[in-house]
């Protein structure tokens, strides 16, 4: 398959995900899916929740949509330039987590446009969205049968490995995978920092960052650094509308849990009956809980990201990504800051 076939593909695939996230009807048979087709991948993001309670059809149609800007051909055309096609393709391993819905999809596009073959490993958590996705490809153009596959059990035949999860399971990678050319990530999570000039649309908008996916993302914010005279009831203020995720089961029993063990040992902390600040120097908050620190100059700031940058995602505040765009990454925003497309032609 020619690079600008593929890239043609993908941009249809691209609209696809742009309808389905705007839950549209059926726009006729431009999309490339029959009616039946187009219906049956709509219930599946409605039903999803079933087999995933964190996959709301909400959460899968930001993270369908926000792909579909990925997807545009004026966007893959002039990323994938940058880069050689390799002659020699090989299996390329994504082992993929289940935090967000289509998370490594990237990962998948990157593999196809530097010519070798994704063999993907699905999560137990996400194992219906992306054999679905690969369906529609092949439908379109039966070469996808040779290019991507989709695996729920362990695979034995690999040449390289692209592999995400937990620090725990990243020294499992190292064992089982470390022979083959590797990118393996760890536990991630992203920073907001205020300098006290923001209006109350960015706050707001700094709630998408804290809120989306219920914070399970790397790029979701998880602390949040605001300047010693910051009154923290402007933030409360500016995040009420996000109000609504506490009334979510799973959501609800942590943010349960983490305000009964904070009142049994006496941790203060801040509370607006759906999410809880506190006050804290650490980095990795619990969910539903976000950590804030108070600094007087910058240069503490500084500090502290430099210490702790192998574990940090992404950035929000004035100088940094904008508040409210955490999960919206640029095609060459890479997960971990290696780029992915140049290790791939190397390989």
């Amino acid at each position: 398959m020619k690079k600008e076939q593929l890239i043609d593909l993908l941009g249809k695939l691209g609209e696809l995900f742009r309808a389905l996230s705007q839950d549209a009807e059926w726009p006729g048979f431009e999309i490339g899916l029959t009616e039946e087709e187009y219906q049956d991948f709509r219930e599946l993001i409605v039903r999803e929740h079933v087999h995933n309670p964190w996959f709301t059809k909400g959460s899968i149609q930001f993270a369908l949509n926000s792909l579909a800007d990925l997807l545009e051909p004026t966007v893959l055309k002039p990323f994938a330039d940058r880069y050689g096609i390799t002659e020699k393709p090989k299996r390329v391993a994504i082992i993929m987590a289940g935090n967000i819905p289509m998370v490594a999809f990237h990962d998948v596009v990157c593999v196809l446009l530097s010519g070798h073959i994704a063999a993907c490993k699905l999560s137990s958590n996400d194992k219906h969205l992306l054999p679905a996705v690969v369906s529609v490809l092949q439908k379109w153009n039966p070469e996808f049968a040779n290019r991507i596959e989709c695996h729920q059990g362990m695979m034995k035949k690999m040449d390289a490995v692209i592999a995400t999860g937990s620090d725990n399971a990243t020294n499992y990678f190292e064992q089982y995978f470390g022979q083959y050319p590797h990118i393996f990530r760890r536990n991630r999570t992203s920073v907001a920092i205020l300098d006290g000039s923001e209006t109350r649309e960015e706050l707001e908008n700094l709630g998408s960052d804290l809120f989306r996916y219920f914070g399970l993302g790397c790029r979701n914010v998880s602390k949040i650094f605001i300047p010693r005279d910051f009154n923290t009831d402007r933030l409360f203020e500016a995040i009420v509308g996000y109000g609504e995720i506490v009334n979510h089961h799973k959501y609800a029993n942590n943010y349960d849990y983490n305000r009964t063990i904070y009142m049994m040992n006496s941790i203060p902390f801040l509370d607006n009956n759906f999410c809880i600040f506190k006050e804290d120097e650490g980095l990795f908050s619990p969910l539903s809980v976000f950590f804030y620190q108070r600094y007087d100059k910058m240069e503490e700031v500084t500090q502290f990201l430099e210490t702790n940058k192998d574990s940090i995602q992404t950035i929000v505040g004035k100088g940094f990504q904008a508040l409210g765009q955490a999960q919206l990454p640029a095609i060459d925003d890479y997960a971990d800051g290696i780029d992915t497309m140049a290790w791939l032609v190397k390989i």
